[in-house]
């Protein structure tokens, strides 16, 4: 297969199927965590409007969502891709953070959460996607 079309490839299906983990784990999360009594988390607005309701278990499938959704998509990605395995991780990664952070600036968060969100959901787990894909 054309090399060029492989890293393509690496990218698209990184992405969508990352993107698939990522919104399976939102939609259970309620299911498993209730939010709390009364608020919406169908709407933006609800959700803000709850927000300050919200206790540190109900961040635990954010977190798990943003994590493993970039993990399997860079594991994706960091299989299908030729060459620089990391690159298309870290492609993967960047393509997630700036979703993520789009997401904590349109629904504001605890500030310890933004941070464990940002700094531990993202790169890391690219990274240890390559190093799984690259171990011998």
């Amino acid at each position: 297969m054309n090399p060029i079309f492989k890293k393509i490839l690496a990218v698209i299906l990184g992405i969508v199927i990352g993107s698939v983990v990522n919104m399976a784990l939102v939609s259970i999360s309620g299911s498993i965590i209730p939010p709390p009594d009364g608020v919406d988390v169908t709407t933006s607005e609800g959700l803000q409007a709850g927000m300050h309701l919200f206790q540190p278990k109900h961040f635990i499938f954010p977190f798990l969502a943003h994590a493993l959704g970039t993990f399997v998509g860079a594991l994706v990605a960091a299989k299908i891709a030729p060459s620089s395995k990391l690159t298309f991780a870290m492609i993967i990664a960047v393509f997630f953070f700036v979703g993520g952070l789009a997401s904590i600036i349109m629904l504001p968060s605890p500030i310890w959460f933004t941070f464990v969100d940002l700094v531990f959901a993202y790169f890391p787990m690219a990274y240890l996607a390559k190093s799984l894909v690259t171990k011998k």
